[in-house]
């Protein structure tokens, strides 16, 4: 399945009330299942963003549906991209002409 890494960065609402994270977490797993995403890691970051999410989800329109889902909440902005593996990677370069 494909990797995903979104890079979140709190809003000014999102930060006021950063003591809500822990529940908003969950809320982002209940979320994430509802449309066919699985988190599998989260990391508390520092420098250009507040918080990266790890997700496995079978295509791209999954993980899209989940990023506006979850920034419409109004606590973080999303920016996502597309992650491959070391040995996906190595079988990308492998198979060039």
């Amino acid at each position: 399945m494909p990797t995903f890494i979104c890079a979140l960065g709190w809003t000014e609402q999102g930060i006021r009330t950063v003591k809500d994270v822990p529940k908003r977490a969950q809320a982002a797993r209940d979320l994430a299942k509802k449309v066919g995403v699985e988190i599998k890691q989260v990391f508390l970051t520092s420098g250009d963003d507040d918080l990266l999410v790890i997700v496995d989800a079978p295509n791209g329109d999954n993980v899209a549906k989940f990023a506006l889902a979850l920034s419409s909440a109004g606590n973080v902005r999303t920016r996502t991209a597309r992650a491959w593996s070391e040995s996906e990677m190595n079988k990308l370069i492998s198979e060039l002409p």
